[in-house]
């Protein structure tokens, strides 16, 4: 009975896997291990690229998102440009729509750089000049911030297993005469 069911769910899920319609996405860009270039002159949509770079000559009317790898603009992004683990660097006059996030990576602005609403950058380095706008908030948390916690945490540590060491060694020390009973004269 059971065998029969679990022969009825596998042939059924295979009849879905064989029907399955795949997904599309005219003008996005999605991609693994391969860097994404924008030309200039060229339109994108959205742009997803995981252990890769992205470089935008062109313009992008959605989101660049990159996980480990790095975001060039050289001309317009019209919405977020979100960064993990890279560099995030824009020329002299680029635009970015909405937010720019960047986790864990430098940020490098030209001069004259738009940010449509929010920059934020954790854990990460920021160099931009005096002239690069910022729509809203300009948010910045050093790596230190997350570094300094971390350490306070390990030096606790640390300290709990010295003592604990110590305390054993000084249990064991405990079991034995100190100093040692002298030694009994040859006869």
């Amino acid at each position: 009975m059971i065998l029969k069911r679990i022969l009825a769910l596998t042939l059924l899920g295979a009849a879905f896997a064989a029907a399955s319609v795949p997904a599309r996405a005219d003008a996005d860009d999605v991609h693994f291990f391969t860097d994404i270039r924008v030309p200039p002159g060229v339109n994108a949509h959205d742009t997803v690229c995981f252990f890769c770079s992205v470089e935008v000559e062109g313009e992008v009317h959605g989101d660049i998102v990159v996980f480990f790898g790095d975001i060039h603009i050289a001309t317009k992004a019209d919405h977020d440009v979100v960064n993990f683990f890279g560099a995030l660097s824009a020329d002299d006059n680029a635009q970015i729509g909405n937010d720019m996030v960047s986790f864990f990576g430098l940020v490098q602005f030209g001069q004259n750089v738009s940010v449509g609403r929010d920059m934020v950058t954790m854990f990460g380095a920021v160099e931009t000049p005096e002239s690069v706008s910022v729509g809203h908030d300009r948010v910045t948390f050093p790596f230190w911030i997350l570094l300094l916690p971390l350490l306070l945490i390990g030096g606790v540590i640390a300290l709990i297993v010295h003592e604990v060491r110590a305390r054993r060694w000084r249990q064991y020390m405990a079991q034995y005469p100190f100093p040692p009973p002298p030694v009994p004269p040859m006869q």
